[in-house]
This record gives structure tokens, C-alpha cells and sequence, in this order.
């Protein structure tokens, strides 16, 4: 087991990681910026050591003084949480470089699965379903157009680089297409420096659906069930569950299947997470994988009993998994609710200030992972997600009814936050039921909204 990790990031994640550390003897070495030297990440890593200015580029996504800090502490490890250079494959080979284990998979894999086009060629020679579209990438307009005489509009151009949503453009006429896929090249140029595009069929009125895997150095791979991710705004996770009501067990264990497969197919070592489109008629199809732990790792946990970044350590320090496929059972359901510094009624713009005062939920089966006290600055400078609620109940509604009592019992003071919000959709019946897609925030934002004015006046 190592002895000393770093921790390249930084807020809840960093936080969740220096307690994984803590519980297994590792010394955990916490970096921040000028502007989070007040931030509880420092404050209970074992050391701490600021590596640059409050903008992102001098700081947490500076190779150079993150090394060097990691060096100058005889760090064995650097865990690089999500965001940030979690997905940077030329930083995962300067870490191997100088002699330190990165906590996640190799280069070689990111690399690969960072590039969806090419990531899905990996897909289709391995019979993974995949969305209808191209096999690799798209290089001219003339292409576009075989493409989708083809396979039909809709369809959805992607940048073989992108994610969040940028680089994507849905088209749903051949007159559109040409100013569509240019828009599209455009962007991934201005965002990943890579204008690869590639093309699917899109999907209508899809569930976003997700597999959490882990995988060892032995060849030992396993998924610890699904997650629903549908509820999104713009492509931007809010509410995630475990285990989607929409699926019946037969075609979650044909899912599961096939994520292991999918995994093993790259190689895949550590934890990861293969992403599905799901019809309404629970076809299922392959649509990325991310190769670091997600935002919405909690929910897994909370239903199968795994610590993951527990798991991540251990499996990166050389060691077999901890569980075979047969210990995963599911048990109960969980909901978590992402808390972000914004302002739903003035169109999401993020909130940064002080926090006077703060109060997390307890009881039962609620957890609270964030960075946040009395007093915590709150900055411009990063992600607006300052903490996420999660709770487990026996049942879909008791987890529902436990996360409503959940957000009553919060108290974020001083900044603006998203908290009446996710109260709201818990009220929404189609949430309720079990009856949404990914579209569901952009088709139901307005009366949400009304619904919340009304509550709060």
C-alpha cells in the first residue's frame, strides 16, 4: 500500500479522497491555489502545499508545480479526483516518468477513450452495441452527407474530443447540416484544439445511463451496477440515482455484461464508467467511457456497501479487487442531488461570496460530502458545485421522501444555491414516477421554475 498520495484537486472530491486515505494509513498531501488557502482540503490533509494563483492554469492544472510539489513530498501516488488533469494523458505519463503511480488508468487507455471517435471504433470491433452513425471520423462536409443519407435524420454531430455538451449539434434536415457541422468543427477547434467530428443517429427521448466498473492489474474486472443520469440541464448532470427504475433485471444484467466487456476490451484498470443511451424500448447503446471516479460515485456506493476510492487506492497499489462480481448485491435506492453556488432565477449565473452560515443534513442513511463551513469563501474562480446530498431508502420513494426532508433540513446562508430547486423537481410528478428523459429539465424549466418562485414568495 503507498504511503504518501497526493491529491491533485481540489473542493469535496479532494476531501472525500484525504478520508479514503486517512482510513488506510496513506498520508494525504492536499495542493491549492491562493485562493483556497482557507479551504477545509487544506485544513485535514496531513500536508499541504499551494502550487500557483487562483486561475485554474496556474494552479491545478499546472503539471510542472504539481510534480514538484508531489516530489518534494516523496509522494508514491498522485490521485487526480475528476476534473482538472484528471482525464490528461500527457500528465499521467510525466507522473509514470518520474517514478509515481497515477490512481487511475494508463495513459495508453486515456488517451483512446478520450477520443469518442475512436472509442467507438474500439466499440463496434468488439460487437458493443453502438448508436448508428460513422465508424471513425468525419473529415468533410461530402462525408456528413453519405453518413446521414444513410442512417436518416435526426442525427447528432459530436467532436471526437468534447465533452459537456460542447462540439455537439443536433440536426434534423440535410439544410441544416452543412452550418451545423461547421458550427460544430468550430467549436471543438476554440475548446480541445480538435476538430474531429463524428456522427450518430440521435437517439429521441432517451435515458442517460451509466455502469460503474472497476478493474485490477490481474485482469479482474466487475461493474458495480447502474446509474441513472438523465436529469440533466445542458448536458450537465443534477440528479443522479441508483439503480434506474426504468430497467428490468434482464436488461441490467445484459448491461452490465457488456460494460464489463467493454472495459476489458481497452484493458481498462481502476475505476471507470461506461456511459449507455437507452430507448424507449430499453435498446441500449454505447456512448463514451470516463476514465477517472465520477461526481455521482456516492449513489453506487450507498447501494452496494463498495468504497470506490478505497478500491481505487487499493487496486492501484497493486493489489487484487477486494470483491468478486458475485459479493455485488443491490440493495435500496439512492439519490443524490448536486448543490451548486447559483441562481436558478437568474439563469443559473453562479453565486460566489461567503457562506454565514451552514447546516448539513443528517440521519439515517444521508450523507453530505462537501467542502463547505461557517465562513467558507466561495469562489469565482471554479466549478459552482459546492456540495451533493445523498441518500439511501429501502424503496424509490422513500429515497425521494428522505431527500425532501433532506433539503428542508440544509442551510446554505450568504450565497445564492440551486437547494429550492431540486426540492422542487422531488415534488415534480413525472419525477416521481419514474417518468423522464434526458430532456425533461428543458422541456418542464419553466413551470419548475414557476413552482419555485411560488414556494419561496
Amino acid at each position: 500500500m503507498f504511503k504518501r498520495v497526493l491529491i491533485a484537486n481540489r473542493g469535496e472530491i479532494a476531501i472525500r479522497i484525504i478520508r479514503a486515505c486517512r482510513e488506510l494509513g496513506i498520508e494525504a498531501v492536499s495542493v491549492y491555489s491562493t485562493a483556497d488557502k482557507d479551504q477545509l482540503h487544506v485544513k485535514l490533509a496531513d500536508y499541504a502545499i499551494c502550487i500557483g494563483s487562483a486561475k485554474s492554469s496556474d494552479s491545478y492544472l499546472n503539471t510542472d508545480n504539481i510534480i514538484s510539489a508531489a516530489l518534494s513530498m516523496n509522494c508514491d501516488a498522485i490521485h487526480p479526483g475528476y476534473g482538472f488533469l484528471s482525464e490528461n494523458a500527457d500528465f499521467v505519463k510525466i507522473v509514470e516518468a518520474y517514478g509515481m503511480k497515477f490512481i487511475g488508468p494508463s495513459s495508453e487507455v486515456i488517451s483512446l477513450m478520450g477520443d469518442k471517435a475512436k472509442a467507438r471504433e474500439l466499440m463496434i470491433k468488439n460487437n458493443i452495441p453502438t448508436v448508428p452513425g460513422s465508424d471513425g471520423v468525419v473529415n468533410t462536409i461530402e462525408e456528413a452527407v453519405e453518413i446521414c443519407e444513410k442512417i436518416g435524420f435526426p442525427v447528432l454531430i459530436k467532436a471526437a474530443a468534447g465533452g459537456g455538451g460542447r462540439g455537439m449539434r443536433r440536426v434534423f434536415s440535410m439544410e441544416d447540416l452543412s452550418t451545423e457541422y461547421t458550427n460544430a468543427k468550430t467549436e471543438a477547434i476554440n475548446c480541445f484544439g480538435n476538430g474531429d467530428m463524428y456522427i450518430e443517429k440521435l437517439v429521441i427521448n432517451p435515458k442517460h445511463i451509466e455502469f460503474q466498473i472497476i478493474a485490477d492489474s490481474f485482469g479482474n474486472t466487475i461493474h458495480l451496477g447502474d446509474r441513472d443520469c438523465s436529469i440533466q440541464r445542458r448536458n450537465q448532470k443534477m440528479i443522479e440515482e441508483a439503480p434506474s427504475v426504468f430497467l428490468d433485471d434482464a436488461t441490467r444484467e445484459k448491461m452490465g455484461l457488456v460494460a464489463v466487456k467493454a472495459a476489458k476490451a481497452c484493458n481498462y484498470e481502476n475505476a471507470g464508467t461506461i456511459e449507455f443511451v437507452v430507448d424507449e424500448n430499453k435498446n441500449f447503446y454505447f456512448i463514451e467511457m470516463n476514465t477517472r471516479i465520477q461526481v455521482e460515485h456516492p449513489v453506487t456506493e450507498m447501494v452496494t456497501g463498495v468504497d470506490l476510492v478505497k478500491e481505487q487506492l487499493r487496486v492501484a497499489s497493486g493489489l487484487h479487487l477486494s470483491k468478486e462480481q458475485k459479493d455485488i448485491k443491490l440493495d435500496g435506492y439512492a439519490i443524490e442531488c448536486r448543490i451548486n453556488a447559483e441562481n436558478p432565477m437568474e439563469n443559473f449565473s453562479p453565486s460566489a461570496g461567503t457562506v454565514d452560515f451552514f447546516y448539513a443534513p443528517g440521519g439515517m442513511n444521508t450523507r453530505f460530502d462537501s467542502f463547505l463551513y461557517n465562513g467558507c469563501p466561495i469562489s469565482p474562480f471554479y466549478d459552482s458545485m459546492i456540495g451533493k446530498i445523498i441518500v439511501k431508502g429501502s424503496t424509490r420513494l422513500e429515497a425521494i421522501k428522505k431527500m425532501r426532508r433532506a433539503i428542508e433540513e440544509t442551510f446554505i446562508e450568504g450565497i445564492n444555491t440551486n437547494l429550492g430547486f431540486q426540492y422542487t423537481i422531488l415534488f415534480d410528478k413525472d419525477f416521481v414516477r419514474g417518468n423522464f428523459n434526458t430532456g425533461y429539465l428543458s422541456d418542464k424549466m419553466n413551470c419548475l421554475l414557476d413552482r419555485m418562485r411560488l414556494v419561496e414568495d
